[in-house]
């Protein structure tokens, strides 16, 4: 498991109310890293946030973590 892959996964379940519906997904490009996060429906509204601040707050993390890492990603949040 990816370092990337690990910490949406502990961010996340961190986060939700149901931390064992939570699933993450690591679609490794040419150059981009596509993260898929998948969380139960009644979860949706604490990942996304007040209009989208804590989505936000995760790809600023996400993006931080991957340029230490020196790739490019690109987090998704699937409903």
């Amino acid at each position: 498991m990816s370092e990337l892959k690990d910490l949406m996964n502990y961010v996340s379940k961190a986060l939700v109310d149901l931390p064992e519906k939570v699933e993450v997904n690591e679609i490794v490009g040419e150059q981009t890293t596509v993260i898929e996060l998948k969380v139960d429906k009644t979860d949706l509204g604490k990942v996304i946030g007040k209009q989208g601040r804590t989505a936000r707050a995760l790809r600023t993390i996400l993006n931080a973590a991957s340029t230490k890492l020196k790739k490019r990603s690109v987090l998704e949040i699937i409903e």
